[in-house]
């Protein structure tokens, strides 16, 4: 058998991948050449033709190079051949001498709000490049160890930084503690008030989500434990750590479709290789469930019958990772994606990232086409076989009860809106599939592709407005057909849908 081919580094410093975006179109650009140490000749290219060279796309197209790197080298380095197992010493001599020539400062070129790494402009970036790296180091007996100490204590730098902050809570801390633990085989990176032990049951709830509720973010910082414990062996976790993680792993579980479908529920992006990749590491068998289950912390209600796989969405909305669809209802098969929550494209979008995050890319209520304001929904009663949930604060004076029920072999959906003065109030139906809308003798039907059939009608005149919009975030340019269910000048409305699959 021939030795495997060592990766080459890029030479320059990681940037910001959110930045490998392309700027025309919004689609995270390919991911070609990442082991060869040199950015595509002629740019980085986009599914539909750019070729993009910045220096902030080829700071982007490092980070994933680096990382790429970084996962090649641990595979040579659990090889069993010693070939193998030299060109993953041979590469990591090579980090080791690049990251002691960058001396004790930070990245100059990271944005000021960044908590900046040395090799990367994100000290997180650099945390997740250093667990793989610590856990190649370690298979082959440490042969860096200047490099592996320097990540380690990089790492406390950080940290500590994030606790004199107040934000030991951050998804940041779960990778800082994994890349010491990595590092240094040490169990002092996950006990203690400030170990990985104290961040998992402070960053997440009882009820087993991470406290920001994305399922992307939930992963991310789930994969982060797991590694930092598996790095540390024979360390006694405490049984109410054990407890939350299974948790964790359990919530996760019964989010995703009996055909493995994962919702991008808070700002995940909706479909990603690199995703697919991590949630590799996870146990992602969907786990079935009761017809209806409520996760209270977080806000969601999943409800699962006659063919559908429903998510109700009434928790705590806003911020940097949440987007303003509070009460919004996502409607999906075992394998199709009937009306998902939309994704986030990278960051770097500035457009699309405001799009994606706005109430207008939600199948959930607006009010005179303004965008919800950061608020939580509350819950207000779960049965054996539907929930009623409700918000107050998403726009001033108006109030809006949602009422989802599986019912006679279908999903029964009433959203009622009440206002304090005349209003446009608007129910959104946002779908990932072919959408066909008819309207006759007062009822409207919807047809999803062939396979779900939704029967539609309101307490006050409301009209159907079907129209061209973009896809979710894995790719704007595709055009899916968007319906603004409206009632113009209204101080109450109800709109009530029945959807049945297999119709």
């Amino acid at each position: 058998m021939s030795p495997t081919p060592t990766p080459v580094p890029p030479a320059e410093r990681g940037g910001w991948w959110h930045q490998y975006v392309c700027p025309v179109h919004g689609v995270e650009l390919e991911h070609v050449g990442l082991l060869g140490g040199e950015f595509p000749d002629g740019g980085a290219p986009c599914v539909h033709g750019c070729r993009v060279d910045t220096p902030e796309v080829r700071g982007a197209w490092a980070v994933l190079a680096h990382q790429a790197c970084a996962r090649a080298v641990l595979a040579l380095a659990g090889s069993p051949q010693h070939q193998d197992r030299e060109g993953a010493a041979l590469v990591l001599r090579r980090y080791a001498a690049a990251y002691s020539s960058l001396g004790e400062g930070t990245h100059d070129g990271a944005a000021g709000w960044m908590l900046r790494g040395r090799l990367f402009h994100q000290a997180l970036t650099e945390a997740i490049w250093a667990v793989t790296i610590g856990r190649a180091a370690r298979l082959l007996g440490d042969p860096v160890p200047e490099l592996t100490a320097a990540l380690a204590d990089a790492a406390r730098t950080a940290r500590d930084s994030l606790v004199a902050d107040g934000r030991f809570s951050s998804n940041y801390t779960a990778w800082l503690d994994a890349a010491g633990a990595a590092c240094t085989g040490k169990p002092e990176w996950l006990e203690g008030p400030h170990g990985l032990f104290a961040h998992a049951l402070v960053a997440t709830h009882p009820d087993g989500w991470e406290w920001e509720a994305s399922t992307y973010y939930h992963s991310f910082v789930l994969r982060a434990y797991r590694l930092g414990i598996g790095a540390v062996p024979g360390v006694a976790v405490p049984a109410e750590v054990t407890s939350r993680l299974d948790a964790m792993s359990r919530v996760l579980r019964e989010v995703v479709t009996p055909g493995g479908l994962v919702p991008a529920l808070h700002d995940g992006p909706y479909r990603r290789a690199e995703w697919d990749r991590e949630l590799a590491d996870l146990d992602m068998t969907p786990l079935p469930g009761p017809p209806v289950t409520v996760h209270a912390d977080a806000g969601y209600t999943i409800l699962r019958g006659s063919g559908l796989h429903a998510i109700l969405d009434h928790g705590p909305h806003g911020g940097s990772h949440g987007h303003l669809d509070t009460l919004s209802l996502y409607l999906y098969g075992d394998s199709s994606p009937w009306q998902p929550d939309p994704g986030q494209v990278p960051y770097g979008h500035a457009h699309w990232r405001r799009y994606y995050a706005s109430t207008a890319a939600h199948p959930t209520f607006s009010v005179d086409g303004l965008d919800q304001a950061e608020c939580g929904g509350e819950l207000l009663e779960a049965t054996a076989t539907g929930v009623t949930v409700a918000c107050g604060t998403a726009y001033e004076g108006v109030r809006a009860v949602r009422r989802v029920e599986l019912v006679d072999g279908a999903l029964r959906d009433e959203l009622t809106v009440t206002a304090d003065r005349p209003r446009r109030i608007a129910l959104h139906l946002r779908p990932d599939v072919p959408l066909t809308v008819r309207t006759g003798a007062g009822v409207v039907t919807t047809d999803w592709d062939g396979a779900l059939r939704g029967t539609h009608a309101a307490s006050v005149p409301a009209r159907f407005v079907a129209r061209p919009g973009p896809g979710p975030a894995d790719d704007p340019q595709r055009t899916r057909t968007h319906v603004d269910w409206v009632a113009e000048d209204a101080t109450a409305v109800t709109f009530t849908s029945t959807f049945r699959w297999g119709s």
